[in-house]
């Protein structure tokens, strides 16, 4: 499977829609909190409203996340993936960039589970559908879709950890555990022993990733760019965790894991041990 750069720009993706082995692919999901919790709901209705040209919406919520996983958000079994993104018209030939019209992560989240099951001719649109729209680029309404077809999986397993892993590398010096949440919310409780780098952190107002020496100032400042350590990346629900692994995988960092399950599957558990700053 080709490697394609794990961004593309708006620029590259408005020269390239016309391309009969390009697929693009609105992942967003809208997730939001009130007093009764967080809610989630897939963005196919935004999507409706206004996409990019040709692209489909892949529904990550139902489509996606394996409701007998360890946590709401659990990737699902390769055989499930398969059959989604190659209902969604993705064959092992295509070329893929993914998108949100939210703040990314939903893309970082399909991008790693393209990662994950072999698959790396994937690329994060930059900036997603908010720098398309402030590029002057038109976009579509409805539902557009692509002629069904075959997607091959080789799941990699070290690219997921599970809550077994963790409770490992707790305990374990080549093991480095980065919380992806924001600050506030880290000093709140995280798993002992991890390092904080926020998603918001990673990229500029405008959504776009920032630089690599400045991402590589945030990753070095805490020790996740240390050979001696396996970064494991974790958040709330295994979403935001994508963008940090995707920005190491950018320094470098190939040998990066997502703890799918992340604070949610973490705390099912009391007696497993919470840190506050």
């Amino acid at each position: 499977m080709s490697d394609a750069p794990r961004h593309v720009s708006v620029e590259w993706l408005h020269e390239h829609l016309s391309d009969p082995t390009l697929r693009v692919l609105d992942a967003t999901v809208h997730l939001s909190f009130d007093a009764d919790g967080a809610h989630v709901e897939p963005g196919r209705e935004s999507y409706e409203r206004g996409h990019v040209p040709g692209a489909a919406f892949v529904d990550q919520v139902a489509g996606l996340s394996d409701p007998e996983g360890e946590a709401p958000f659990a990737a699902v079994a390769s055989e499930r993936f398969a059959a989604v993104v190659g209902e969604a018209g993705v064959g092992d030939e295509h070329r893929v960039v993914v998108y949100d019209s939210v703040n990314g992560i939903w893309a970082t989240r399909l991008w790693w589970q393209f990662g994950l099951e072999g698959n790396d001719n994937v690329s994060v649109l930059d900036g997603g559908l908010a720098a398309w729209q402030a590029a002057g680029y038109e976009t579509t309404t409805g539902t557009e879709t692509y002629p069904p077809t075959t997607f091959t999986v080789r799941r990699r397993p070290e690219r997921i950890s599970h809550t077994a892993d963790v409770e490992r590398a707790v305990d374990d010096p080549g093991v480095l555990l980065v919380n992806a949440l924001d600050r506030d919310t880290f000093a709140a409780g995280h798993i002992p022993g991890s390092v904080n780098v926020p998603f918001g952190e990673l990229v500029g107002p405008d959504w776009r990733m920032r630089p690599l020496d400045e991402l590589r100032g945030l990753f070095e400042s805490v020790g996740a760019l240390d050979p001696g350590k396996q970064p494991v990346t974790y958040c709330g629900g295994g979403i935001a965790a994508t963008a940090a692994a995707l920005a190491l995988m950018e320094l470098g960092r190939d040998d990066v894991a997502v703890y799918d399950g992340s604070m949610n599957a973490w705390t099912a558990d009391p007696a497993r041990p919470v840190e506050t700053t």
